[in-house]
């Protein structure tokens, strides 16, 4: 569980530093920045329930990352120089955060009752 969480843990971080670095600096769409900086909003939002551990938190998280995995797909194939490495990276952060997510809340609910048995024939 500790590898779980310092895995989503430092991809969510690293994706926000590169999301940041990415679009106001590194590779913008525009020069001088982009308003596509605030595609880190929501990830901003996941980080407070994410270092806290909590499990809805990485619950919605995990589907939220996938926005973030199909940008940088499509930005791979799309973007070419240092934006199209940078998509790489971003493909790899949400594929690692995705994985570790799920194993997180997977690995973290809590132990229900058995399920009931259906009536058998006599």
């Amino acid at each position: 569980m500790k590898t779980l969480y310092l895995l989503a843990s430092a991809s969510l971080l690293t994706l926000i530093v590169l999301s940041l670095a990415w679009e106001l600096w590194l590779a913008p769409l525009h020069p001088g920045g982009s308003w596509l900086v605030l595609k880190v909003v929501p990830l901003l939002l996941a980080v407070a329930g994410i270092l806290k551990g909590r499990r809805y938190t990485y619950q919605w998280a995990s589907m939220l990352i996938l926005f973030y995995f199909i940008e940088g797909v499509v930005r791979m194939f799309s973007n070419t120089g240092l934006a199209a490495s940078l998509a790489r990276v971003e493909t790899g952060l949400a594929l690692v955060f995705f994985i570790a997510a799920m194993f997180y809340a997977k690995l973290s609910a809590p132990a229900g009752k058995p399920a009931p048995h259906p009536p058998q024939k006599s």
